[in-house]
């Protein structure tokens, strides 16, 4: 079983944790103010569904915004109609992007997902998101919350004893997860979004934040879901934590980040609050 602990010492959660900066300046004239980087204009949660990646780099360059693409990665027991779930699949995968002008990553499966991969090849990649939307079952079995029947599989009856197991679960995958970023950061099931100002409760989000912040792990920004909301995000940016900007985008629907920029003002973020990957491609 490969740990978070040994994937740090492989370098594949510890390489890219530091936002890249670009090189050194040197310095400013006298009495001229030091000029802020630019926030990036990135979109690291692109998927290639329904597309090929000569199209969506493309798209990238016309946009100009700089796209991150994951595949789904994790035992067979994920259902999607592409899993990679050993170091061949991974390696093709990682092959088939190489000299696209994108960063590489994987969107992690479950928690057993590392256990699918040798830390060799797991340190090839650039960075690895997950999210916290697939939740152990009233059986202990895996459950995509975003699935119809979930109200048969997940007790949702108590809203507040759910959001107790729910920010465990977010603390959980934070903690003994080898990632980079956790996405869709604050998302709830549909028979609770509406809820969503009052689960949300400031010490939950801190608990999250917290844990995000201390364990190095990026909370992403979702354009497509325009999460988090402000509070959330004041709270998680009082914590120290660094964001990732992300569409969960599928072909032409991705790089649309005008949520996570204006979030990113109203909050007065900098570039060194945002993540971004230390690519490794060749």
């Amino acid at each position: 079983m490969v740990t978070r602990r040994a994937l740090l010492r492989a370098g594949i959660a510890g390489v890219g944790l530091a936002a890249a900066r670009g090189p050194a300046r040197g310095a400013e004239p006298a009495r001229s103010a030091p000029r802020a980087e630019a926030i990036p204009r990135v979109d690291l949660h692109v998927h290639l569904d329904n597309s090929t990646i000569d199209l969506v780099a493309d798209l990238s360059r016309r946009l100009g915004v700089r796209f991150g693409v994951v595949e789904h990665a994790g035992t067979r027991e994920n259902k999607y109609p592409v899993i990679l779930s050993n170091d061949d699949e991974l390696r093709r995968w990682l092959e088939s992007l190489e000299g696209k002008g994108v960063y590489r990553g994987v969107q992690a499966e479950w928690t057993d997902w590392p256990g699918c991969f040798s830390r060799a090849m797991l340190a090839r990649l650039d960075y690895v998101l997950t999210d916290a939307m697939t939740f152990p079952g009233k059986d202990g079995r895996r459950v995509k919350l975003w699935e119809k029947d979930v109200g048969d599989r997940v007790d949702l009856a108590d809203p507040e004893k759910f959001m107790d197991r729910f920010v465990d679960w977010h603390i959980e995958i934070v903690e003994r997860q080898p990632i980079h970023i956790l996405a869709n950061t604050s998302w709830l099931p549909a028979p609770l979004a509406a809820q969503y100002d009052v689960l949300w409760t400031p010490a939950r989000v801190r608990r999250v934040a917290q844990a995000a912040a201390k364990h190095g792990v990026a909370l992403e920004i979702s354009s497509g879901y325009r999460l988090p909301k402000p509070p959330f995000l004041r709270i998680a940016r009082e914590a120290g934590v660094k964001f990732s900007f992300g569409s969960n985008g599928r072909y032409p629907n991705m790089g649309k980040i005008d949520y996570c920029l204006a979030m990113a003002k109203e909050l007065g973020l900098s570039a060194a609050d945002i993540f971004t990957p230390v690519t490794k491609a060749k």
